[in-house]
């Protein structure tokens, strides 16, 4: 057994008695003689190192379960390697616990597993929970021991950046900015180009290059399907710098860089101001993020920043919980039949929740990126909506209507606030069955 495994593992404790595990591992050393004894006494000799925090952790633990009549102390990890899950999964925990649904009066003790993706985030979450790399050993010992459960962090409900419970409308923010903070920010606007209060909005595309040179020993072509082209977001970026904003092209570590110099067109994520902090400063501040489901769009949803969902895959885990939500998805292409499936056919088959690569090639789909044109009809609808300006139409109500109606016949999990871009389903319609 190993001690990382261990760490990550989070079934319920208790699954197997203390009695049991003594029996088989007894008999494994019986049967399997000097061979097995050599090797468990090496697997022991691995673990040592970690006998000694996991003993510091007993007193703690105790102490946990002898005051819980008056408070509940529970002990759990924090995602930190990747920043969809570091930002919003962490924000949309706290304010689900705030409305009731991990229960009120608990002292939650958390510490990160896994690199720091971002340290801007970290610090700002160090001022507004409680953490601490100490607490993963009275977690590893609790859960391995009987009567642990109430002490564990709860899961959420549904993994990732889904508020399942529109808990993120009724809690303001987590995080916020010191002073200084502010004041440095501001700083790098101006610096970037920005005059001080003029607005402006971040796009970002999915592609490779972040999870390559991160996790160079991991092979994550499954996750192609995700990927979308820069290019076609720069028509975009255009007509909202027509629209006096600037547009900054988010990213940590991108594979195109972006020729828009004096264009308005800042390619933030290819120039050397790109910081941990300015990651999540530029996104809770921005008019508006344009994006997909990445990571990276995940953080403006931690400020509550309107967000335009572009080249959204797959259908069945479309964003629902905010009517500052405008999305499109991907189309999905059938090669064999030379035609693009029905908004019913996706959501009422397993293709509504395909996750890799693989699953689309199997059955010979292709996945259909959006146009530069469908991308900025988004954005601008968008804009025209935060403005107060858009008129919606009969028409436009009644395709909203049918394409939720057969979304959620099908497959839904939250009260559905968002909407479809009004020009994307009028160009559909006969997709809407």
């Amino acid at each position: 057994m190993n001690i990382n495994d261990v760490d990550q593992n989070r079934t319920a404790p208790g699954q197997e008695s203390r009695l049991s595990f003594a029996q088989r591992q007894f008999k494994q050393l019986k049967n399997g003689g000097w061979a097995t004894f050599v090797t468990k006494g090496r697997t022991l000799l691995r673990l040592l190192p970690a006998l000694i925090p996991l003993l510091a952790a007993f007193p703690v633990v105790l102490f946990a379960r002898l005051v819980r009549p008056a408070v509940l102390i529970r002990f759990g990890p924090i995602r930190s390697d990747r920043i969809g899950h570091f930002g919003p999964e962490t924000e949309l925990y706290l304010c689900e616990r705030e409305q009731g649904k991990h229960g009120h009066k608990a002292l939650d003790l958390f510490y990160y597993r896994g690199s720091i993706c971002n340290q801007q985030l970290a610090k700002m979450w160090s001022r507004t929970i409680s953490i601490n790399g100490l607490v993963r050993w009275p977690d590893i010992l609790n859960r391995h021991l009987p009567g642990g459960r109430p002490h564990l962090i709860p899961r959420r409900t549904l993994a990732g950046q889904y508020d399942v419970h529109n808990v993120l409308e009724k809690t303001p923010p987590r995080l916020s900015f010191s002073p200084e903070e502010e004041q440095f920010g501001q700083q790098a606007l101006e610096e970037m180009g920005i005059p001080n209060g003029v607005p402006f909005v971040c796009f970002a595309a999915r592609d490779t290059t972040y999870l390559t040179e991160t996790f160079p020993e991991q092979d994550f072509r499954y996750h192609d399907y995700r990927n979308s082209k820069i290019g076609n977001y720069i028509y975009a970026a255009k007509a909202m710098v027509d629209r006096g904003y600037y547009a900054i092209r988010m990213g940590a570590t991108v594979a195109t860089r972006l020729d828009t110099h004096g264009s308005g067109i800042i390619d933030y994520a290819g120039g050397e101001s790109r910081s941990d902090f300015l990651d999540i400063y530029l996104a809770a501040n921005c008019r508006m993020f344009i994006g997909s489901a990445d990571g990276i769009t995940g953080t403006p949803l931690i400020f509550r920043r309107p967000i335009s969902m572009v080249n959204f895959i797959p259908l069945g885990d479309l964003w629902l919980w905010s009517d500052n939500h405008l999305s499109i998805p991907k189309k999905l292409w059938l090669r064999r039949e030379h035609r693009f499936m029905t908004v019913g056919e996706i959501t009422d088959s397993d293709v509504r929740m395909f996750v890799r690569t693989e699953q689309y090639d199997r059955l010979e789909i292709e996945v259909i990126e959006n146009t530069p044109e469908e991308i900025a009809s988004v954005v601008i609808e968008m804009d025209d909506r935060l403005s107060g300006t858009w008129q919606t139409s009969e028409e436009d109500e009644e395709l909203q209507n049918r394409f939720w109606s057969v979304y959620r016949s099908n497959y839904t999990y939250a009260t559905v606030k968002s909407r479809i871009r009004a020009q994307f389903l009028r160009e559909n319609r006969n997709l809407l069955d």
